[in-house]
Order: structure tokens, then sequence, then C-alpha cells
């Protein structure tokens, strides 16, 4: 056994103090293994550390949740025994570091996390973040990171049906890839975790193990320096062919009563699936490590034990079901290997060449890593700016909105979702670039919504606001489809929980999105914490990620955002006050980047968002489209450009001038078509539930025409919006 000290500890992430814990606990020094064990269950990453106290605060439970945090993902119940399986997780440092396939095993690791629960993934979504357009590496990441997600999507047959690009300097050394999918199920056939039985066999399917990804989950809780290319092997690499035989392989196995728990063997690989599976099931686990197929050469049990290779499952099967399951996995040409079995002894336990290399108490790994109650600042509410009227005498309404349309967060990302299977499988009924991407339930009328959002913008100006509002954008996304919205996911992305001002900033976004949540009925049930991204000293700004899922009854009565009919009116639903501090507007046009994010309303939000879905019920609306960045003009814009037609727009004799009126980003608010014959229909269901409305305006057929300023043609706002990112990764 190597010898472990103090130093060796450190250099494993662990603290001074972690160790001294280790040591105690055990009541004896571990040896190197049982010190890659505790490093790879103690970090960040895999024991939630520094988040646990607060995320125990989140709402968890509603009458569709089936499975809420805890598991491989979350399930929600979507009515005839169907449930939908669903999930986000963060890739953010391998990505960096290797963006092709730090972003490609992301995604297989998201996919496997849903099949793992018997579910077939059904739909594939993405979160991803890069620096400044001007930064040198932002162009290389950004290129690579697509084409990760593409590639293994692609191949595995997943359609990509929505997702979300941004752009800030904060992310310069540190970008975000978030990865989500979501799976279908028999709700009857729901697989878990949690091992039972002792003596049950213990499976290894799959691919081979590999020296590929060692440390790969305690890079993930590291801070990175000018040494990040020293780290290239902790990323892992990716197959998905083999990710695709697997998942059928796990399918067919699953239709048979063989199986009692299943893990996929993902961040800290075999170490984190087996410890898993015997906490979650109170008993212990026996592997001998000669019996793992590996694809190198002479791998020692540390290196077994903590490499992070792709496309590998851990399954505890019923006794004499091990011919039936070697069967299968032999047909899709898969490794399959019995590796060890389930005791009573509540231990993790180790062979290697006929000598025991590693006993650990199962409680100690999983119930015993520290817990930190982190010292954390509260972020002052910033004052309203008082802007000087005088700088928007000079602009004109039309030049602003051309100007917004081609910014880097408002321009069009076709040059990104034209990389990814969208149509795959023949059940995608609404695109990337609609407010939510749309699933059809194969084989029925019922379909899934799906969305996923982030405002790192407001969050950073407030976190309590902005974990607020963008729980409440997500509502509104799969409202604006007419979708009801059952549940979410959370990926939650901040710098160095150590420094006071970023816990601070977990601590109150946390707590933003739980009361946004509970108020809206919108439980949280899965989800993924990544901190420590920062790179000497300079952190990311705060960006929690929410992936929302609704169910559509009859996706025939599904509203699109693409305006329609000539002559239709347009209207804004939900009260305009004009805010426009940390808006798109004030940021870009102004260049002022201080002041709050708008107030969220949560009374309002869901009051307005149960009404548009009531609307829709009514067959009253031709299309939707909510309120976000940019205010009206800027969604009036895109619906227009979707759709393409014209519309024509006078700004109501309000207190307020024209800037503020259309490009403040007021919440709660959605863009509405109707046919003028239906007005006062709509105007009698807006009064009886109490909402504000402005009638603005009307669809044409080409011309834009707003207040008195000259005609433009849509084809002018089409170009403005459709080509930057295509002409920036072009040069």
């Amino acid at each position: 056994m190597n010898e472990v000290n103090e130093q060796i500890a450190i250099d494993h992430g662990l603290k001074k103090e972690e160790f001294s814990k280790i040591c105690d606990l055990l009541k004896r020094t571990p040896n190197l293994t049982e010190l890659g064990i505790f490093s790879a269950m103690w970090n960040e990453h895999c024991s939630y550390k520094s988040s646990k106290l607060h995320l125990k605060k989140l709402n968890t439970k509603g009458k569709k949740v089936i499975q809420g945090p805890g598991e491989n993902a979350g399930v929600i119940d979507i009515e005839d025994d169907d449930a939908i399986v669903f999930k986000i997780e963060s890739h953010n440092h391998p990505s960096f570091i290797e963006p092709y396939q730090g972003a490609a095993t992301g995604v297989g690791g998201i996919m496997r996390d849903v099949f793992t629960m018997g579910a077939r993934p059904i739909a594939n979504l993405n979160s991803i973040h890069f620096g400044s357009p001007q930064h040198p590496k932002t162009k290389n990441l950004l290129r690579g990171v697509v084409k990760g997600i593409g590639s293994y999507g692609n191949c595995m047959g997943i359609p990509t049906v929505g997702g979300q690009t941004s752009f800030d300097d904060s992310y310069n050394g540190n970008i975000l890839v978030n990865a989500m999918t979501l799976g279908l199920v028999n709700k009857n056939k729901i697989f878990y975790s949690k091992a039972a039985g002792i003596g049950k066999p213990v499976i290894y399917v799959g691919s081979k193990t590999g020296r590929d990804g060692i440390h790969g989950a305690s890079m993930a809780s590291a801070i990175f320096d000018d040494k990040i290319e020293e780290k290239k092997p902790t990323v892992q690499v990716g197959d998905p062919f083999t990710e695709k035989l697997l998942l059928e392989a796990c399918l067919e196995l699953m239709l048979g009563k063989s199986i009692i728990s299943i893990q996929d063997m993902g961040a800290a690989g075999l170490t984190s699936s087996s410890i898993e599976m015997a906490s979650k099931g109170n008993l212990g686990i026996e592997l001998n490590l000669n019996k793992v197929p590996c694809r190198e050469d002479k791998m020692t049990p540390y290196e077994i034990m903590l490499s992070e290779s792709q496309e590998r499952m851990l399954i505890i099967l019923e006794n004499g079901k091990e011919d039936e399951a070697k069967k299968i996995f032999d047909k899709w040409n898969l490794d399959f290997a019995i590796i060890g079995k389930t005791t009573d002894s509540k231990k993790i336990e180790l062979f290697f060449d006929n000598n025991r290399v590693a006993e650990i108490p199962i409680n100690i790994l999983a119930e015993s890593a520290p817990i930190y109650d982190r010292k954390w600042k509260k972020t002052k509410l910033p004052q309203k700016i008082k802007f000087d009227k005088d700088d928007f005498k000079k602009l004109k309404i039309t030049e602003v909105l051309k100007k917004v349309l081609g910014l880097p967060n408002i321009s069009s990302k076709e040059w990104i979702w034209q990389q990814y299977d969208q149509t795959v499988m023949g059940d995608t009924i609404l695109k990337p670039g609609y407010d939510s991407g749309v699933v059809r339930v194969h084989g029925t009328n019922k379909a899934v919504a799906t969305s996923v959002d982030s405002s790192a913008v407001y969050c950073y100006a407030h976190p309590l606001t902005g974990g607020k509002q963008v729980v409440c954008e997500n509502w509104r996304n799969l409202i604006s489809c007419g979708s009801k919205p059952i549940a979410i996911t959370n990926c939650l992305n901040f710098g160095n929980p150590e420094k006071e001002k970023n816990m601070g900033e977990f601590v109150e976004c946390v707590e933003g999105i739980n009361e946004a949540s509970k108020f809206l009925n919108y439980p949280v049930v899965s989800g993924n914490v990544s901190f420590y991204n920062e790179t000497k000293d300079k952190g990311i700004k705060p960006t929690p990620a929410i992936g929302g899922v609704g169910l559509i009854k009859d996706y025939k009565k599904i509203v699109t955002m693409n305006l329609k009919n000539n002559e239709n009116l347009i209207l804004v639903i939900g009260k305009t006050e004009g805010h426009i501090d940390q808006s798109i507007f004030a940021i870009n046009i102004l260049n002022e980047k201080k002041g709050p994010p708008p107030v969220v309303n949560l009374f309002n939000e869901k009051n307005n968002g149960e009404t548009i879905l009531k609307l829709i019920k009514e067959e009253l609306v031709k299309s939707a489209h909510d309120t976000s960045l940019g205010g009206i003009i800027t969604a009036v814009a895109k619906m227009a450009i979707k759709g393409k037609k014209g519309f024509k727009l006078n700004k109501l004799k309000v207190l307020i001038n024209k800037f503020d009126y259309y490009f403040g980003e007021d919440q709660g608010r959605y863009i509405i078509e109707i046919e003028p014959k239906n007005l006062s229909k709509v105007q009698k269901i807006l009064k009886d539930n109490s909402v504000h409305y402005d009638e603005i305006g009307l669809v044409t057929e080409k011309d834009v025409i707003i207040d008195k300023e000259p005609i433009i043609h849509i084809d002018d706002l089409i170009k403005s919006n459709k080509y930057w990112l295509a002409d920036y990764m072009d040069k």
C-alpha cells in the first residue's frame, strides 16, 4: 500500500481538517486507494457539502411528482400511466479544457441518468454560455462545444428541441455547458438505484474502463489557473455509438424482472455508483477489481475506482438472472462482468490480486461527508438609475430595434440549431427557436413542452430577484405555447463558495427560486450544483439555469409565436411600468450597467399565466410570446420575423416615454395576437380575471410601422436578427 500523508490528501483536493476527520473516522490512515475514494465522494461535485443546507429548503413536492431530488433524475406524472424523467447537469470545467469531448460527454452523461431509470430519451436541450465574442478563445470554444453536443445527440438519435446561448465577459475564463434530457417511461416501470438483498450479484456493463477522466469529479470542484492544459487527462472521452447500444441493451433487460437496482457510472465512476447504491439500501458491497473489464494494461485499483470512462452501468440483479442478462449484453456486443456482490457488512470492500485493498464503512463515505454552513453576504438592492431623457431624443425606435435584434444575446442562434438533429424520432412539433420545444408523446394526442432559461444579468444585480425571475420566465415560455407547467430541474452555476459574496449569490438565488417555485406550484424535482467556476480569482456571474416541463393534452391546440394574419390585433398582457434598469436597452444602447432588475410580482405572474391558458383553451389566441429581454417591441419583432409578417404599433398615451414603454423589461407579460372579432370575448376573460392589457397594434403584410417613424420592411428586421452569429463564426 502507498503511504498517505496530509500533503497527498491536499493534492487530492481535501482540506487538512477533512483529512484529519477521515483518519479519526477510520481510526487509521487511509491507503492511497481509500484516499482516492474519499476525495471523490467528499468533493463538492458529489457531496454538495457547501450547498446541501440550502438545497433542503427547495420546494420539491407536488401532485404530479413521482420522484423528486435524490435519484438519477426527477420523474413527473403526465397521465395515462405515462411519466417524464428529466434532469439538467453541468459539464463546465471539462468543456472549457476540451470543448468537444467535454460537451459530448456532458450530453452522454445526462442521457444515461435518464435511461438508467427505465425511460427512453425523447428530447435534449442545452444552456451554454461563453465569454465575450471579442475574447480570443470564444469562437473555438463555441465551435467545439456545439460540435460535441450535436455529434453525441445526433449519433444517439435523440432530437435537440431547445436551448439557450449567451455571451458575457464573466465567462471568459469559465464557460458553462449545461445539458438537459427528457425521457418517457411507463410510470409502473421506473427503475431506481437503491440496492436490496444480500448476496445479490453486482454486474458491470457497457464499455471497458480506461485511464480517462480520473479525478474528473474532483477537477469539477477546483479553481482554474495557468496550468489548465495539464488537466486534459481528467476529461472523459465519449463514444455515442456504444451508448446507443447500452441504451437498447438496458431497456431490453428492463422488460423483464431481473433488475433490483441500476446506476450510471458518472462522476467518480465505479466509486460513486457502488457506494450510492449500497448507501441507499443500507447494505455493504464487495468488489473484485480483477473482474472489471479494462482496456489498458496494469491498471491499479486506484485507477479502476476513480476512472470516469463513459458508457458504463452498474446493475444489481436477482440471483439466477445472470445468464439471461449476459445474453442480452452479448447480443449488443457490450462488456458484461460479475464483479461483486451485496453484503450485510455495510462496508465497501475491494479486492485485487487476492488482497483486500480497501475497506471503508459506507456511512462514513455517504453520510459523514462534511456539510458546511458557509458565511455569506447579502446583496443590497441597487438604487434605480435616473436616466437623462435628453439621451433619448437623438434615438430612433426603428434604428434602436435593428441594433437590439443584432446583439449577440438577442440575435438568431440558427447557426447552432442547424448542427443539431431536431426531428429524429418523428415526434418533434416545435423545434429550437420557439419559446418552448414541443415533442409529441408517441401514439397519442399528448405532447410535452420544455424550455431552459437563465438570467445572469438579473441574478448578478440582485440574486434574490434574479432567482425568482428565471423560474417565472421558464413558466411563461411553457405557457406561451399552451402547456400547463408541471415541474422544473435546475443547474446552479456559481463561483467559489468560500467567498462570502459568491456564497451569498447562491443562497439568495436559491431563496428566489424556492419562492417562485412554491407560489407557482412548480416544484424542483432534480438538479445539480456547479461551484468553483473561477479562473485566477475571477468568477462567473451567478447563472442558475432552470429547465421546465409542461403538458399539452392535445397537441393540435398548440400556439406558436409567429404572427399569422393581416389586421389581427396585437395585445400586451400584463402591466407595463417601463423598467429599463438592467435591460438590454440600458446596457447596450445607453451603456448603463447599474440599477436593480425588474420587480417580480408572483401573484401577477401566476394570474396572468393562468389567464393566458384560459384564452388558449377557448381558442382565442392565434400567436403568443412571452416578453423578456428587449421588452415589448423586441418580442413583437421576433414574432414578426418568425411569421415573416409586418406590424403596426402605436404607443399608448401613458406617462412613461416610448423607449421605456417599448424596451422596458417589466415581468409577467405576454404578447398575443387575436382576431378583431374576438376582442370582446378576450376583454371579458381578462376583466373577469383582473388582468391588465394594452391593445398596441395590428399585423400587417410586410411593413413595419412604429408610431410616426419612417416605414421599414420586415426583411430589414430579419436581416438585422439572422446573420450576426453565422458571420461571426465565418470570420
